[in-house]
This record gives C-alpha cells, structure tokens and sequence, in this order.
C-alpha cells in the first residue's frame, strides 16, 4: 500500500496571474500527514485557509477556483495537478493574491519547485478510493467515467474533438497518475485557446498582458507566434487540467477514468461524484 507523501521543505515561486495580469508569490510548505492540499490566502490573515476541496470549489469562467466566505483562490489546476502528478498527498499552498501564477500556462513551474523541494514519504497509508462500479457524468456529447480497473493506479484516457477545426482536430492520450513520467509527458503542456476567444477575453479585460508567447492561441494556420512541445500539446494538457481537477476529490483513484470533450465543469462533477461514492464506501466499512 502506498505511503502519505509531503514536501521535504519549503519552496517559494513568483509570477503574474494570467486573468488579472497581478504579481503574486506562491510558498509550498511541507504538511503533516492527513492534512491533504489546503491553501493559505497569507494577504487575508492566517486563518484565511480553503481546502483544496471539491465542496469548496466554486464556477468560474475557464479556470478553477475555490472559496470559502469571502476570500477566493483561483486557477488552482495546475499546482494541483503538478501535486498530485509528484503523488505530493499533504501541502499547504501559502499565496497572497487570489490569482494563483500562471507561469507559461503549463505546470512546469510548480513540478520544479517539488524537485527541489524534495518529495519525502510519510509513515501513513495514502487515503485512495478504489472504483468498483461505473460513474458516470455529463451527456451523449461530453462526459466522463469511472470505471474498475485490475491494477492499483488511475489511468486516464482523454477524447478531444476541436473538428471542424482540423489545426487542432482529434487527438487522444492516456496516461497513469503518479507513474513518474508526468514531469516529462504532461507536465510540460500548455494551456490553449482560439484566437476568437482570446479576443473575447481581451474584450472583457481579462488576460491584457497576455502575448502570444503565454498561451498557445490557434488561428487557422496553427499557434500564433508560438510552437508546440508536443504534436498533441492540446489534449495533453486537458489531460493535465483533468489530473488537477480531479485531485480535488482528496484522495488517490484507484482505477480507469475516461474523458470525452469535458472541461473544469464535468471534470468538477466527476470529483464530486467520486468523493461521494467515498464517503458511502467508507461508511459501509464502519457499519
């Protein structure tokens, strides 16, 4: 069985928020054991404390945010995806803006701030739940599910269609959470963004120092300005995104996880779908 995992020590990182264009300093801090991921708004005062929870989560316009009251964090997926993919079970994420930074959009950043952190084990078992019928969320068109698998990991398998937009078009990925290669084959992948829509959010003022060389965007020829790390950079990072998503049910899957055409919103539900099966798992065994 695997064990709890913390950092080795704390480490700090600063950048810009994509959304609010505002400076902001992030501090990953080790934490004891059963503590899980919770942020800490340090601007707000110590007790300004969310848990990176799906019953905090809040909607937001294409990023994830939590809440609690009325002190607010958001774009958390990629530090929480880069969490879960260094298989980091325990971390409190001090910040003193509500923006967390968006670096080059992908999770880079924060896995090299573990690394040098150092991920160090924990003489508890890590909390998993192991999936032992079908969930399924969304409609005939987006969905995902959860389903039984015969080995103790969570494998993804992630469905994208832009069609009929063939500069991105259909592209598939599946990976295993926590394998070790998720530095190297995930990591790395960059959010992205139709030229159509990143006008959009100029025009809502968001996004406004944002240039070409931050965000992937695609006209009909391609990334403007830019270019992919991977032939399927697009689908990988809706791999990423889901990895961090999903990491707000609070424990470790056990199982196989498919995604067809989903964003924060159905990966949300899927976390919250699976915490629920939890808590009615972990409720049978203590009857």
């Amino acid at each position: 069985m695997p064990s709890q995992a913390t950092l080795g020590r704390s480490v700090s990182l600063s950048g810009r928020g994509y959304f609010s264009g505002e400076p902001v300093t992030v501090e990953l801090r080790p934490a004891p054991p059963g503590h899980g991921i919770v942020f800490v708004r340090t601007d707000c005062g110590h007790d300004a404390t969310i848990p990176a929870h799906i019953d905090y989560r809040v909607p937001d316009l294409r990023r994830t945010t939590v809440a609690r009251g009325a002190v607010r964090i958001e774009m958390i997926e990629h530090i929480m995806a880069a969490l879960a993919g260094m298989a980091v079970d325990n971390c409190e994420v001090a910040i003193d803006a509500p923006e967390t930074p968006a670096f080059d959009g992908s999770s880079v950043a924060f896995v090299e701030a573990i690394d040098r952190a150092g991920v160090v084990e924990q003489s508890y078992p890590a909390r998993s739940f192991v999936v032992t019928e079908p969930i399924r969320v969304g409609d005939d068109s987006r969905w995902l599910e959860a389903r039984p698998h015969n080995r103790p990991e969570c494998r993804l398998h992630y469905e994208l269609d832009y069609t009929p937009f063939d500069v991105i078009g259909r592209q598939s990925y599946q990976c295993v959470v926590g394998d070790g290669d998720f530095a190297r084959d995930v990591a790395p992948a960059r959010s992205f963004l139709l030229v159509e829509e990143a006008r959009q959010l100029r025009a809502a003022g968001l996004g406004r120092h944002v240039t070409y060389q931050d965000v992937l965007v695609f006209d009909d020829d391609g990334p403007i300005e830019n270019r992919l790390r991977y032939e399927d950079e697009c689908v990988r990072h809706k791999t990423l995104d889901l990895i961090g998503d999903l990491a707000l049910c609070g424990f470790r899957i056990e199982g196989i996880v498919v995604a067809c055409r989903t964003g924060h919103e159905r990966n949300a539900a899927l976390a919250a779908a699976l915490a629920q099966h939890a808590t009615l798992q972990q409720t049978s065994r203590s009857a």
